[in-house]
C-alpha cells in the first residue's frame, strides 16, 4: 500500500476517514485506460467519518459525525471527486473548500454505516433518472446494461414508475443472465442483447410510450442507443445516463450532439431538466434526456430508500473485501475484461477502509 502524509485540513477544509467505499463502472474504465481521468486514487461511492475540521466548518460536520461526500460539484469543475480530486480508497481523504462550502458533505444516519453504503451514490443516480423518465407515464421501461446501474434500476423501477409499468432488463453477456435468472426481480423480462433481443424489442406494442435507461458504459451506450432506436416502435423517450466519449455521434442522430445532451443536466441542475426532442434519419421522433451527478436531496432520498429496503439491493454487493484485497481486485480488472472474481460474477465490490476504532493519525 502507498504511503502518503496524512494532510491537515486548513480553513473550511475537512480531513475524513472512510469506512466503505465503492468501484463502481467508470473506475473500472479508468482501470483499464478508458478514460484518462487525472486522480491516481479513485472511488466516489461510500461514507467517511469526519477525523478533522479546519476553522469555519459548519458545526453539523464536527468530528465523529458519518458523512457522504457529493462527488460532483455544479459550479466548479475542478472537483470531481475521484475523478480530478483524490477519492475514497484510502485511508485519508482531504475534502477541499469548494466541496465543503458547496455543502457537499452530508451528515448521515448511522444505520448505513454498512457495505450497504456504497450503493447510495448509484441509487440515487437511478432514481433520478427514473423521475425523469416517470414524467412520461410509460408503459414500458427497457433497462440496457448488467452492471450494478442496470441491476439497481430494475430494482427500484416498480416504486417510482408504478406497479402497471413492463420492465425489460437487456444484458450484454450470457453470464450476466445466468446472475440474473439466479436473482430474480419479479415482473422483471431479462433479455439478452443480441438478434432475438432486439426482435424482442422490435415486437413490443407500437401504441406505447416507451422509456429507455442506457446504464451502458462508454464503449457500450452507442450500440444500445442504436438498438433502441431501430427497435422500439412506441412513443420513445431515453436517458443517456451511461458514458458517452467526447465525439459520439449515432448514424441514425447524425447531427445531434448527444454528449452536450447527457451533460445539460448536472447535479440536479436545472429543475425542471433539460429534455430535448430530435428525430432520427427515418423521421422518428425521440426526446432525449441525460445526467452527470446528483443533488444532496437525491442522496437524502436514496439513503431513505437503503434505510426502508436494504434487502431490495444488498444481493447486488458481491464481494465485499478490505483495502489491500481490493488492490489485487482492480489489477485483475485492469488486465481482463471478465468479472469473474473468486468464481463469483462481480456486481459491486464494497471495500471496508480501516477499522473503527482507528481514526486518529496514520497515512492514507
Amino acid at each position: 500500500m502507498l504511503k502518503r502524509p496524512t494532510p491537515i485540513p486548513n480553513d473550511y477544509e475537512l480531513l475524513v476517514a472512510p469506512l466503505y467505499a465503492g468501484l463502481c463502472g467508470t473506475d473500472i474504465q479508468i482501470l483499464r485506460g478508458l478514460r484518462s481521468d487525472p486522480t491516481p486514487i479513485i472511488g466516489h461511492e461510500g461514507v467517511a467519518r469526519v477525523v478533522s475540521a479546519g476553522s469555519g466548518v459548519p458545526e453539523r460536520l464536527t468530528p465523529g459525525t458519518l458523512v457522504c461526500i457529493n462527488p460532483t460539484h455544479r459550479d466548479d469543475p475542478s472537483f470531481l471527486l475521484g475523478h480530478n480530486v483524490d477519492g475514497l480508497l484510502q485511508e485519508r481523504v482531504l475534502i477541499p473548500r469548494s466541496a465543503v462550502c458547496n455543502g457537499l458533505v452530508l451528515p448521515l444516519c448511522e444505520i448505513v454505516n454498512t457495505e450497504i453504503s456504497t450503493l447510495l451514490e448509484p441509487l440515487a443516480v437511478v432514481q433520478y433518472g427514473l423521475r425523469l423518465l416517470a414524467e412520461h407515464r410509460p408503459h414500458t421501461l427497457v433497462v440496457f446494461g448488467d452492471g450494478v446501474i442496470g441491476h439497481i434500476a430494475v430494482r427500484a423501477a416498480v416504486e417510482l414508475l408504478g406497479v402497471t409499468t413492463r420492465i425489460v432488463h437487456m444484458h450484454h453477456t450470457k453470464r450476466g443472465m445466468d446472475w440474473s435468472s439466479n436473482h430474480p426481480v419479479p415482473a422483471v423480462h431479462c433479455v439478452l442483447h443480441d438478434t432475438k433481443g432486439a426482435q424482442f424489442l422490435s415486437e413490443l406494442p407500437a401504441d406505447e410510450r416507451v422509456a429507455v435507461l442506457l446504464a451502458t458504459p462508454r464503449d457500450a451506450t452507442l450500440l444500445c442507443l442504436d438498438t433502441a432506436l431501430h427497435n422500439l416502435r412506441g412513443e420513445l423517450v431515453i436517458d443517456l445516463l451511461g458514458g458517452l466519449s467526447p465525439d459520439a455521434v449515432s448514424p441514425l442522430l447524425p447531427d445531434v450532439n448527444l454528449p452536450q445532451i447527457r451533460a445539460a443536466n448536472c447535479a440536479g441542475s436545472p429543475n425542471p431538466a433539460v429534455q430535448v426532442t430530435v428525430s432520427t434519419i427515418t423521421g422518428t421522433k425521440v426526446c432525449l434526456m441525460g445526467h452527470r451527478g446528483v443533488a444532496n436531496k437525491h442522496l437524502s432520498d436514496a439513503a431513505a430508500e437503503l434505510t426502508k429496503h436494504p434487502l431490495r439491493y444488498r444481493e447486488l454487493i458481491t464481494h465485499v473485501v478490505s483495502l489491500d484485497e481490493a488492490a489485487n481486485i482492480m489489477r485483475q480488472l485492469a488486465a481482463s475484461r471478465d468479472r469473474v472474481i473468486d468464481d463469483r460474477r462481480l456486481i459491486k465490490l464494497a471495500v471496508q477502509i480501516a477499522p473503527e476504532h482507528n481514526l486518529v493519525g496514520g497515512a492514507g
